[in-house]
């Protein structure tokens, strides 16, 4: 074989070796997907930011092939209503997913700074314990805690994850219970 044929395959190799690389499949993003994704995050964050009616700090959103969850605790019904709305109008989103949650009548109060050091740390706590686990892919799972209830987002591969990750967030001290809001990929 000629060096000029070794050059022109190895080449080749290459380019498919880099096509199929960065090629998606239902649970994986390709690069150019993941790249769209996190430009629709944040245009639906910068749309949320500009919402007089919400406070955007408590809203937490992730995208996944252009899957928009959002998630987080509000005061109203009317903020998940108007969160929605505002991330649907958004290019590129191709459909939302909204696990924003009321926070109860019973503790709809504000947080005191001793309760949000306290959810604080919850926070902290779970999202250790999903580093921990090394069956986990804990950057996919977001963590929201208020008055002890712990709110799991994101998206994962595999139901057996997001079951992992709930049991492993109630064992946490401090946690009164979990809602588990993680999604799987591929799953519409």
């Amino acid at each position: 074989m000629t060096l000029r044929k070794r050059i022109s395959l190895l080449g080749l190799a290459t380019l498919l070796a880099v096509a199929f690389g960065c090629s998606s499949t239902p649970n994986k993003e390709g690069t150019g997907e993941y790249v769209d994704d996190a430009a629709v995050t944040a245009k639906v964050k910068a749309e949320i930011l500009q919402a007089p009616s919400l406070k955007s700090a408590e809203i937490n959103v992730e995208t996944f092939k252009g899957v928009v969850q959002l998630s987080g605790f509000v005061g109203s019904k009317a903020e998940v209503a108007t969160a929605a709305e505002t991330a649907r109008k958004v290019q590129g989103v191709t459909e939302v997913r909204n696990d924003v949650q009321v926070k109860s009548a019973s503790n709809a109060t504000k947080e005191g700074t001793g309760e949000f050091v306290d959810n604080a740390a919850i926070t902290a706590k779970v999202k250790a314990a999903l580093l921990k686990d090394a069956s986990l892919k804990s950057s996919e799972i977001s963590v929201e805690t208020f008055k002890g209830v712990v709110q799991l987002t994101g998206f994962v591969g595999y139901q057996a994850e997001a079951d992992t990750a709930a049991k492993l967030a109630a064992k946490v001290e401090g946690v009164k219970s979990v809602k588990n809001d993680i999604r799987i990929k591929g799953k519409q």
